[in-house]
């Protein structure tokens, strides 16, 4: 058992973020155990890239309508409302939970962060959790683990499931591409789980457990699910042995030292926002969603064509599909719809399948759609050309490979890429067979290649620009969040239109310069 978890310790010691605990402690801390002032002023700056998010962007990032949610118990302002010390640390006493959550000037810059700097954030987030959280819930309901462990997906990812950091990180709970595949989650050209709700929920309750027994702390296994469990180890020696995250603080990496006052800090605004003026934002994602499995290759479009439902709600619901595609031909494959719609898949399932098949699948996949080829996964070599902004971390996240790889393939000594750079990559396309001749006929342009999911009408325009003709259902935000470094302004501007309105058939100019 000690080799298991020397060995758990080891192999998870790089690239993940917090977690939470299950032990009693006092509420209120002597003020010795409190980080010094200077400590205090010094983590403010230090936040997580989710407090950093774009609030217009991720509204549109939806392409669903928002509107403000009013009744008698919510009075939306833009004013904050600020409360003695004494009310918050018994508002948070208050909270049904089993994480302790104690009270402090960390934990209170925390809460001002929320409620004052970041109140657009708070109102999607808390629209979000509509959603999400009965999700999240029946998971670690599942588990046995601690209800308000939901939280750590706001500190996280600020409930955004296609979150992508700097770093490589992506999903709901911002799993790094190697620690997500050792928690058993798909990751490939096609798919990918870190983007799946419940896949995703499942790998980091997977996640809590081995650390629980490590830590027995629930503080601790937050830390350690931010900088790894080597980082709070030494934080622990560091500390002459302490095992309390207060003691070991000032060890800790800066932005783990915020991770835990910002987790309890998002417990706070979230149970407690109408006191602050802030009210949710309601989105016209159902609540009441089925799921179907799928067992032939199959395009979101097909079926939001079929059967009338809004493509971008389709994407909402299965973000795990980079590219639009369920590879029904691996046999887990799912697709979720609002509950309305099951029943019409099912009654339709072979129009769907057979819809626009060759326009909307390229001919390798209707192929096996007619089961003349194997269904093993198989590496590809593709040509990838490094754009403006992009870097070895999202080039890696976007073929489902690793920096490692890249760096192997096209024996770099460093990560650093320049701008026009040709990459060789072999990427595992999801399940899908495809001969080295037909891959040879079949592959897009690289330049294409490098900034577009699926797309047939797609091509090479001159100047630095790629032509792109508008499909049914697509707006100027989803057909800007498939180009790396373009966004739904850019678009305008290269394309001189005075609104977002765009019609399909309508030829846009995609600056990839």
């Amino acid at each position: 058992m000690k080799k298991f978890v020397l060995g758990l310790m080891m192999c998870l010691g790089c690239g993940m973020h917090p977690a939470f605990g299950q032990e009693q402690v006092e509420e209120e801390f002597p003020s010795s155990a409190l980080p010094a002032d200077s400590i205090v002023e010094e983590i403010v700056g230090i936040i997580p890239e989710s407090l950093d998010s774009d609030i217009d962007s991720l509204l549109h990032s939806w392409h669903v309508q928002y509107f403000t949610k009013r009744d008698d118990f919510c009075h939306d302002d833009e004013e904050n409302v600020y409360f003695p010390d004494s009310v918050y640390a018994s508002r948070l006493a208050s909270l049904p939970r089993i994480i302790p959550m104690p009270y402090n000037n960390v934990v209170r810059d925390c809460i001002d962060l929320y409620t004052e700097r970041r109140r657009g954030l708070v109102r999607y987030m808390l629209g979000m959790a509509d959603y999400y959280f009965p999700i999240i819930e029946e998971v670690l309901d599942k588990y046995g683990l601690p209800i308000e462990l939901k939280y750590l997906a706001v500190v996280e990812s600020a409930l955004n499931p296609v979150a992508l950091s700097r770093v490589g990180a992506c999903g709901l709970w911002q799993f790094m591409l190697p620690t997500g595949k050792q928690y058993g989650l798909t990751i490939n050209s096609l798919v990918d789980d870190r983007r799946d709700p419940v896949k995703a929920t499942e790998a980091a309750c997977a996640y809590f457990k081995d650390m629980y027994a490590i830590y027995k702390d629930w503080s601790l296994v937050m830390a350690s699910y931010n900088c790894g469990p080597g980082n709070v180890n030494k934080a622990i020696k560091r500390s002459g042995g302490k095992t309390n995250f207060w003691d070991i603080f000032p060890y800790l990496p800066k932005e783990t030292r915020s991770y835990v006052p910002l987790f309890i800090a998002a417990n706070y605004v979230m149970n407690y926002y109408c006191d602050h003026n802030l009210c949710p934002l309601e989105t016209n994602l159902p609540m009441a969603t089925d799921t179907i499995h799928v067992n032939r290759m199959l395009h979101l479009q097909q079926v939001s064509e079929v059967l009338h439902v809004d493509l971008e709600q389709l994407r909402a619901l299965n973000p795990q599909y980079k590219r639009d595609i369920v590879p029904g031909n691996t046999g887990d494959a799912v697709l979720k719809l609002p509950a309305g719609d099951t029943y019409a898949f099912v009654d339709k399932e072979d129009s769907i399948y057979q819809y626009r098949i060759e326009e909307l699948l390229p001919s390798y996949l209707v192929t096996i759609n007619g089961g003349s080829t194997s269904g093993a996964a198989t590496r590809e070599q593709i040509t990838h050309i490094v754009l403006k902004n992009e870097n070895i971390y999202t080039i890696a996240n976007r073929y489902g490979v690793t920096p490692q790889e890249i760096k192997k393939w096209n024996r770099l000594s460093s990560n650093r890429l320049a701008r026009g750079k040709r990459l060789k990559l072999y990427v595992d396309n999801g399940g899908v067979y495809l001969s080295a001749k037909n891959a040879q006929q079949k592959q897009q342009p690289a330049a294409a290649a490098s900034v577009t999911a699926s797309s047939q009408s797609d091509k090479k325009a001159k100047d630095g620009y790629i032509a792109h003709k508008v499909r049914s259902g697509e707006s100027l935000y989803s057909i800007a969040s498939k180009y790396p470094g373009v966004s739904a302004q850019t678009l305008k501007r290269a394309n001189n239109l005075s609104d977002t309105k765009i019609i399909p058939g309508q030829v846009l100019k995609i600056p990839v310069g």
